[in-house]
């Protein structure tokens, strides 16, 4: 700032500084706004749910989890069905509990053994239909 040599010099620095204050209190109460609306609980579950959608590690692993325990819920009934043996329950704990484990920490392996099974699957059936048609 230059030095203020006249009452008129002084008038001026006077009304630039408020003027500069003006535009600083208008930003704070727009920081204060935004920031206010981001910490209310809705939108802390939006931006968190924003934000798990849009990381594929996460959702990929939820998933593995989720293929997981549903395969080792469904070994567990086929092998316990509607038995009454103890036995058979904690064997069929057991297997789900190893099941779970094993399918959500190999996702990447399960997926491709099942891409590998469809795909012969499917691919021999095209090619029985062709042989048939032709």
């Amino acid at each position: 700032m230059e030095n203020i040599k006249t009452p008129a010099d002084l008038k001026n620095a006077i009304l630039l500084l408020e003027a500069e204050q003006a535009i600083h209190l208008q930003n704070l109460r727009k920081q204060f706004f935004l920031t206010y609306e981001s910490l209310k609980p809705a939108k802390l579950i939006e931006n968190t749910l924003r934000d798990i959608a849009s990381s594929p590690y996460l959702v990929n692993n939820i998933l593995a989890t989720f293929v997981g325990l549903l395969s080792g819920y469904i070994s567990k009934k086929a092998v316990t069905s509607q038995s009454s043996s103890k036995l058979r329950k904690l064997f069929g704990y057991l297997l789900q509990f190893g099941i779970t484990n094993l399918v959500a920490q190999n996702p990447e392996t399960i997926k491709s053994f099942v891409s590998y099974i469809s795909e012969h699957i499917f691919h021999k059936r095209g090619m029985n239909d062709q042989n048939r048609e032709g």
